[in-house]
């Protein structure tokens, strides 16, 4: 639908996301290799290949519909964070900093969806 996603500043931020939580999320315990860890990247992961997948598809009906999947899935990485700040897993300065940035990121990705669904003007 929009051509090179690189240009979205969604997917710029999303994909600066990705990163930062790969990053931060190594100094979990090795119990959470396939737990929290596995859950948060996971959900990281998703958000921005959503973004980056329903960019190629053909119709607004399948973009709009993989905007809205990369928006569950941010929700989930900025609830997942905070948890792993509450269970020792994170320092809380750079959870709660993620989990901010997530929010935004989930806000900017509905603010797309809204001008994305209305009707072309005249």
């Amino acid at each position: 639908m929009s051509g090179d996603h690189r240009k979205l500043r969604v997917f710029q931020e999303a994909d600066l996301l990705v990163v930062d939580v790969y990053r931060i999320s190594r100094g979990f315990p090795p119990q959470e290799r396939f737990g929290l860890q596995s859950q948060i990247r996971r959900a990281a992961v998703s958000t921005v290949c959503n973004i980056v997948e329903g960019s190629a598809r053909e119709s607004q009906r399948e973009y709009l519909n993989f905007l809205n999947i990369a928006t569950g899935s941010a929700a989930e990485a900025e609830y997942l964070l905070p948890l792993a700040v509450r269970l020792g897993f994170l320092d809380a300065e750079k959870g709660e900093q993620l989990a901010r940035r997530y929010s935004g990121l989930s806000s900017a990705l509905r603010a797309m969806m809204r001008a994305l669904a209305k009707p072309a003007q005249a």
